[in-house]
């Protein structure tokens, strides 16, 4: 019988997974508060809204006052979850987000929602395809970019038990579920999802599942994709990395963000810190223009179909 397609699975909105376990979360642990910028909606929030309403602080159109507020209440013992459209809050609030938040060491989780291209019609002014990269030099930030809800679930229960600053991206397109119910998150570690010897390809968030459907198609032509998830960009998995370009002939990264010191730039530096080998990066070079979410990532070449041209070019030059 053959094999059900990656792209044939059902898709989820992950901010519903996000949602679902704050609330779960807040439940539990009376310290837990979210803290938003006008963005109840936007962030799905009304359930946990209903549920706790002191326990939800709106400070408006002031992303700035937002991480402040939240530095505040971590320091007098709460556990503030900020949640925010990511370009916006990683923009408009980034000294607050190193001063207040990482350089004081502050336990706040940051929820960047929407990010990437997810406001595709809304053009480059909503695009949040910087932030991994800004936050990824800020030192002290566990930067974290989940693949679907179950991801996103386990992320947020994780960063709720720590103590310190986290980062999570929390996307609103829909993705399939491509780890299992029981996928427990573990911090700075690679998800090997498809074993192969060839090639490499590591992803994370949006486009891992269409890095998966790219490894379907290689395969069905004899190329055997080794598919790394990489959920945490900050700390990286230097030792998958290492391996992937010692066992592959060549490595290929794929994120929804800028192709400037996101994933794409991490692996580069491990790989030619530790073991040089060929990387392709993709992502997106540019201001990204006006359009939908998908038509967006298949013009930078984050289709299925583009993956999978990316790791035969590899090949073909390797």
């Amino acid at each position: 019988m053959p094999r059900t397609s990656v792209a044939d699975l059902p898709r989820f909105d992950c901010r519903d997974a996000y949602v679902a376990t704050l609330s779960e979360l807040a439940g539990a642990d009376q310290r837990i508060v979210g803290v938003v910028n006008d963005s109840v909606g936007s962030s799905k929030l009304a359930g946990f809204r209903r549920s706790f309403p002191d326990r939800l602080i709106n400070v408006g159109i002031a992303e700035q006052d937002m991480v402040g507020v939240a530095a505040g209440l971590a320091n007098g013992g709460r556990i503030p979850f900020v949640s925010a459209a990511s370009c916006f809050l990683t923009a408009r609030a980034l000294e607050q987000i190193k001063a207040d938040v990482a350089y004081s060491n502050h336990n706040v989780k940051l929820c960047g929602m929407s990010p990437g291209v997810a406001y595709g019609e809304l053009g480059p002014t909503h695009h949040s395809i910087e932030d991994i990269a800004w936050l990824r030099a800020i030192a002290n930030l566990t930067v974290i970019v989940p693949s679907d809800p179950v991801e996103t679930s386990a992320a947020l229960r994780w960063a709720a038990a720590v103590e310190g600053p986290v980062f999570v991206r929390v996307s609103r397109m829909s993705v399939p579920q491509v780890n299992p119910d029981d996928y427990a998150f573990v911090p700075g570690r690679a998800v090997t999802l498809r074993d192969g010897g060839d090639v490499t390809l590591i992803a994370n968030g949006t486009v891992l599942w269409r890095a998966l459907v790219a490894a379907e198609r290689l395969e069905a032509e004899g190329v055997s994709a080794r598919v790394l998830s990489m959920p945490t960009v900050k700390p990286l998995d230097t030792e998958a990395v290492v391996a992937a370009a010692r066992e592959t002939a060549g490595i290929v990264t794929i994120e929804e963000s800028t192709i400037a010191g996101g994933l794409g730039g991490a692996v580069a530096e491990t790989v030619v810190q530790h073991h040089p080998a060929r990387v392709a990066i993709l992502g997106i070079p540019e201001f990204a223009p006006t359009g939908s979410a998908a038509y967006l990532l298949d013009r930078y070449g984050m289709s299925p179909e583009g993956i999978a041209d990316a790791a035969r070019s590899l090949l073909r030059h390797g």
